[in-house]
């Protein structure tokens, strides 16, 4: 239950993108208590959520309007932008004392011109994107990492302890986007690690099972190692979080890097690893399939699994 004030009225939250992660997030602070308004491109999630309590909005400024809390998930940056600035969208129904919290992952720089408009209206706002995929979206325990105002980030305690069991204010507008691109970094190149172990291993006559469970008692243990390691041994690669998406993660990495003239390698390989895959057809399948192309493992008609 949201850490509300014993009395108060709880504010009405906006919800937009009813994604794989989405979803779940807004299912969570129904069950909370949270008086919730959704939007979402698929009206099948939008029933789905309305038949838990949720009610509607047909655009994102009318979403806007019937709020005092907005937050958005969605896939990339021009759909925050199309979101957030388009005729219909949040800003034509936003008023000064709102609350904006854009959770999806997107540039840093898309995060400050929220952040400058919202400011001029008397919003405040905040970029912070999450980690910890579908299953922490489900459970309740994602990651999260907060850009923008301070008090805002206070503000905002409640909802987030309902979405997440880590929060974390990391600076100014931007902060939380630029946390979120190293986040996505270091679990890349840690995919790309386990198929390079895994290849060795592999061609080396050692069995991948036993492998991975050595390797996880000793300083080479890591989440991706365990959860991904796994999933490339049973070949399992229907997406928690999509190839495409982690794609886009790492471009967004990279054109941060490049502003603030920062050398980024061996980030730059497993994007165009990335792009590989994607150029095969595989760029719905889970991002641990960067292990099994890493390992020689990649074929075809993984694309239709």
């Amino acid at each position: 239950m949201a850490s509300e004030e014993e009395g108060a009225a709880w504010p009405v939250i906006g919800f937009i993108g009813l994604g794989v992660m989405g979803r779940p997030m807004a299912e969570n602070l129904l069950a909370a208590g949270y008086p919730l308004v959704i939007h979402n491109r698929s009206h099948a999630a939008v029933e789905a959520v309305m038949e838990q309590g949720a009610s509607s909005a047909g655009t994102p400024a009318e979403l806007a309007r019937s709020s005092d809390i907005v937050i958005t998930m969605l896939p990339d940056t021009p759909d925050v932008e199309a979101v957030y600035f388009g005729p219909q969208g949040v800003f034509a129904g936003v008023r000064a004392g709102h609350l904006l919290i854009d959770m999806s992952t997107v540039s840093p720089a898309m995060a400050r011109r929220i952040a400058e408009r919202g400011a001029e209206i008397g919003a405040s706002c905040l970029d912070a994107p999450v980690s910890g995929g579908d299953v922490g979206a489900r459970a309740g325990t994602l990651s999260i990492m907060a850009g923008g105002d301070a008090d805002a980030f206070q503000r905002a305690l409640p909802v987030f302890r309902v979405l997440g069991a880590q929060m974390e204010w990391m600076g100014a507008a931007g902060a939380g986007q630029v946390t979120k691109a190293c986040n996505q970094i270091l679990v890349a190149l840690t995919i790309e690690a386990v198929g390079e172990a895994f290849a060795l291993g592999q061609r080396s006559g050692i069995d991948l099972a036993k492998l991975r469970q050595v390797l996880l008692g000793g300083f080479a243990q890591s989440r991706v190692l365990d959860v991904h390691g796994q999933r490339l041994l049973d070949r399992r690669f229907a997406p928690g979080f999509r190839v495409a998406l982690h794609r886009k993660d790492l471009a967004i990495a990279l054109a941060e890097a490049d502003a603030q003239t920062a050398a980024l390698p061996v980030s730059a390989l497993v994007h165009a690893m990335f792009s590989a895959l994607v150029a095969q057809g595989h760029a719905e399948l889970d991002h641990a399939y960067l292990a099994a192309y890493v390992n020689g493992q990649s074929r075809r008609d993984d694309a239709e699994r």
